[in-house]
C-alpha cells in the first residue's frame, strides 16, 4: 500500500515503523473473513482492512474525528487478522501507533477518561487485591454487570517449596493472584511434580499490558522496564526462562524487545527477556514426558478455547490439546469458529460491553458443540480474562488447563 507520511510523522521512529507495516498491506481483504466485530457489525471500517485505511490517512496528514477514534477503539487487538494475512501485515503494532496519534488529536468525553484512568491505574494497583476481596465478599448484593468481574472467592491450595536444580522464572500477574490463585499455585506444583523449581521476582509487576493498550504507553513501558530490572538478577543467575501462565502477559512480555528496541539502556536486556519468555503451554512436551506415569486422568469432556493471545499474538496453535490428550484427557477444541476472540480482550468487556458480550455468548454457544451433542463437562483456557468473562455466561465450570493437570496429579498423589 502506497503511503506518503505527512511532514510531522516523516523520519519518527513511530511513522517509519507505520510506512514499513502499511507498504506490506496489498488490501485483499482476507483478515475480513477472520475478524470479530466485522463479522457482527458488517462495517468496513470495523474490520482491519477498513481501520488501516482509517491511520493510512491519519499518518498522510488528514486530522482525525471522533469517529476515527471509535473505530479503533472497537478493534479488539485479537490479532485474528495477522494469522490470516497473506503478507505478514503486523496490524497490532500499527493499531498501537494509531491510537497514540488519533487520542493526541481527539478529545473524549470527560466520563470516558474517568473509565480509562481508573482501569489503567486501578488493575495494576495494589489496591485492587482488597477491592476484589471485598467484592466477592459483597458479590450477591452486587449489579449483575459488576458479578461478572467479580469471581466467586478461590481457594489457592499449597504452593510447594522444595529447592530443585531447575528453576525458572514466574509471573504472577497484576489481577490474576486475587481473582485466580489457584492458577499460580497450580502452577507451581506441576512444575514441582517435574523437577523444575518457581522462582517470584519480588519486584516484577504487571506486565505493563493494561496502561499500554489504553494508551498511556509511557505508563506500560515503565512496568516493563521495571520487569526488566527485577528479572535480571535471576536470569543472571543461571534461571532457565521465564514462564508465564496467563498467555495475554506472556504475548506482552515477548514483544518486550521491539517495544523497547529505542532504549538505549533497556533495549538488549529487553530482547533477552523476550527470548526467554515461553507461554506455559511450551512446557507441555517436556511435562507430558515426565509426569504421563504420575497423572490420573478421567473421561470428563473438556473444551479448550485457546485465547487470542495464544493462538495469534504468540502464534501457538494445538499444543495444550495435543499434549493434554497424551496425559489421558479428553480434551478438544470446537470445530466451529475456535479462532474467533471470546470477547474478554483485556479491558475490552468494560469499555465494549455490547460488543463483548455478543461475542461472549457466540463463543460458548460454540463450545457447547465440541463434543456433538453432549455438552462439555467443563471449559479450560489459558488467559485469567477469557475464563473470568466465559465463566460470567455459564454455569459450566471454567478455569486454566493448569488446575486440570494440577488436579489429576493431586489425584493420584492422594491414591498412593
Amino acid at each position: 500500500m502506497q503511503t506518503q507520511l505527512a511532514p510531522q510523522y516523516a523520519g519518527t521512529p513511530d511513522g517509519i515503523e507505520a510506512e514499513a507495516i502499511l507498504r506490506k498491506c496489498v488490501h485483499c481483504g482476507f483478515c475480513t473473513a477472520t475478524c470479530p466485530t466485522y463479522q457482527l457489525l458488517g462495517d468496513e471500517l470495523d474490520g482491519p482492512r477498513g481501520r488501516i485505511y482509517l491511520m493510512k490517512q491519519v499518518l498522510e496528514g488528514t486530522t482525525p474525528t471522533r469517529k476515527t477514534q471509535l473505530h479503533l477503539d472497537r478493534c479488539l487487538t485479537c490479532r485474528n487478522c495477522e494469522s490470516t494475512c497473506p503478507s505478514g501485515v503486523q496490524y497490532g503494532h500499527l493499531l498501537e501507533i494509531g491510537r497514540k496519534l488519533v487520542d493526541a488529536q481527539v478529545p473524549r468525553p470527560a466520563t470516558e477518561r474517568a473509565l480509562r484512568w481508573a482501569l489503567k491505574e486501578g488493575l495494576p494497583s495494589p489496591a485492587f487485591a482488597p477491592a476484589m476481596a471485598l467484592g466477592q465478599l459483597l458479590r450477591p448484593l452486587l449489579p449483575h454487570a459488576l458479578q461478572n468481574k467479580v469471581p466467586a472467592k478461590q481457594d489457592a491450595g499449597i504452593t510447594p517449596t522444595r529447592k530443585h536444580s531447575r528453576k525458572v522464572l514466574v509471573l504472577e500477574g497484576c489481577v490474576q493472584p486475587s481473582m485466580s490463585p489457584n492458577i499460580n499455585s497450580a502452577t507451581a506444583r506441576v512444575l514441582d511434580a517435574a523437577g523444575i523449581q518457581c522462582v517470584v521476582a519480588a519486584k516484577a509487576g504487571c506486565c505493563g499490558a493494561v496502561k499500554f493498550h489504553l494508551n498511556d504507553q509511557d505508563g506500560g513501558k515503565a512496568e516493563m522496564r521495571a520487569n526488566v530490572d527485577a528479572w535480571w538478577p535471576e536470569l543472571e543467575r543461571g534461571v532457565e526462562a521465564i514462564v508465564i501462565n496467563a498467555s495475554g502477559c506472556g504475548a506482552t512480555v515477548k514483544d518486550y524487545g521491539h517495544i523497547l528496541r529505542d532504549d538505549p539502556h533497556y533495549a538488549a536486556r529487553a530482547k533477552r527477556v523476550s527470548e526467554l519468555t515461553m507461554d506455559l503451554s511450551e512446557w507441555l512436551p517436556e511435562l507430558a514426558a515426565k509426569l504421563k506415569d504420575k497423572v490420573s486422568a478421567n473421561a470428563r469432556r473438556i473444551a479448550f478455547h485457546p485465547p487470542c493471545s495464544l493462538q495469534h499474538g504468540m502464534q501457538l496453535r494445538g499444543g495444550v490439546e495435543k499434549y493434554m490428550a497424551e496425559l489421558g484427557f479428553n480434551v478438544k477444541t470446537t470445530g466451529c469458529e475456535a479462532h474467533l476472540c471470546c470477547g474478554s480482550a483485556g479491558t475490552y468487556s468494560v469499555l465494549n460491553p455490547k460488543i463483548s458480550y455478543q461475542l461472549r455468548d457466540r463463543k460458548l454457544g460454540n463450545l457447547a458443540t465440541t463434543f456433538g451433542d453432549q455438552p462439555p463437562d467443563e471449559i479450560v483456557s489459558a488467559n485469567i480474562g477469557c475464563i473470568t468473562h466465559l465463566q460470567s455466561g455459564t454455569a459450566t465450570k471454567v478455569r486454566h488447563w493448569i488446575e486440570v493437570l494440577d488436579e489429576a496429579l493431586q489425584i493420584n498423589h492422594s491414591l498412593a
